[in-house]
């Protein structure tokens, strides 16, 4: 689904990390969007984005105040709109385990007011955001969002005739996202030890512009119903401490509850409905009837062996410590300097 001077966009959680990147990009692609509206709950990251955006030059933004756990809200915020990007949710894993009902509240209870609501106006188009921690989850966060995937990968079952497409994206740590590992040791380089978790942690390796890329992709070919994983490179926690702190003291602390020492996305038992598109996988529904649409359509894909997995400690490509540095200087801080 390309957008045109008809397409009605609403992105939620819009004043993020993604969602900065997300406005950017579409707007260097589609100038001629009709209609896109930021949907969040902080009216301080909204005012500092209509500095970068004046009305004046894009009339076509609308800032809507609202949180997705009341509905009236978002289906006034969907008139107008054919294409929803999800990306609103609590994240922060030890808050989860701390008020397990507020985040319950926001990522699946949430998720399934956006759902409503889309059924109720016109949209045409969800794109949801996932995360590794919902393989598999052994944390209350990663259980919400595996809750959520859930319900909107099941919506397309209840649709009806309409035109309606609804897929997830799944990737997993975001280099430079607020809260992530890299800025984390970028702080804390400066006063001279980087704390490592566990000598042997492994992460995935995408950048916001890739992850904006795969969802713009997602929009294009989807059929609904998929959960899309990207084929990306990992790093060893060690190689991105010598990357940032070379002259740091390195501590050991012991790995926090709920992580994982390998991000995990796609699991053996996903194996049985997973296809390769090439430079993605998507993980299809087990009833068939997605997998049989792909076949008819002739799409070219090729189903994984059973009992493949995918994680970040098995995965063939690794970032090297130099290559962290170049990735460090694009994406997270042009002026970095290894410490």
């Amino acid at each position: 689904m390309t957008f045109n001077s008809d397409s009605g966009i609403l992105i939620t959680g819009g004043t993020g990390s993604f969602g900065r990147v997300f406005i950017a990009e579409t707007f260097r692609r589609y100038p001629d969007v009709k209609r896109f509206v930021i949907y969040s709950r902080d009216e301080l990251k909204q005012w500092e984005l209509q500095q970068i955006y004046p009305e004046k030059e894009y009339p076509q933004l609308r800032f809507f105040i609202g949180d997705v756990r009341d509905r009236d809200r978002l289906r006034r915020a969907l008139v107008g709109v054919d294409t929803v990007i999800h990306a609103a949710a609590l994240k922060q894993v030890p808050a989860a385990e701390y008020n397990p009902m507020e985040f319950i509240n926001t990522n699946v209870l949430g998720a399934e007011n956006l759902l409503q609501a889309c059924l109720d106006t016109s949209v045409r188009r969800v794109i949801a955001l996932s995360t590794d921690k919902a393989a598999a989850p052994i944390n209350l966060y990663g259980a919400t969002k595996l809750c959520s995937d859930k319900l909107f990968i099941a919506t397309n079952n209840i649709k009806g005739a309409r035109d309606l497409r609804l897929s997830v994206v799944r990737y997993g740590n975001v280099m430079g996202s607020r809260g992530s590992v890299i800025p984390f040791f970028l702080e804390k380089a400066k006063n001279g030890t980087l704390p490592i978790t566990d000598p042997q942690m492994t992460r995935f390796n995408i950048s916001l512009n890739e992850g904006v890329n795969m969802v713009l992709w997602a929009l294009e070919n989807a059929l609904g119903g998929e959960l899309f994983v990207p084929k990306i490179p990992s790093y060893r926690i060690t190689d991105l401490a010598e990357a940032i702190g070379p002259n740091c003291k390195k501590t050991v602390i012991g790995i926090r509850p709920g992580e994982k020492v390998h991000e995990e996305m796609i699991t053996t038992s996903d194996s049985l409905t997973t296809i390769d598109l090439g430079e993605y996988y998507a993980i299809l529904p087990s009833d068939g009837v997605l997998l049989k649409k792909y076949k008819e359509l002739g799409i070219d894909f090729t189903a994984v062996k059973p009992g493949f997995s995918y994680n970040s400690g098995d995965n063939p490509r690794f970032l090297k410590v130099n290559d962290l540095r170049e990735l460090i200087t694009k994406h997270v801080d042009h002026n970095f300097i290894p410490l």
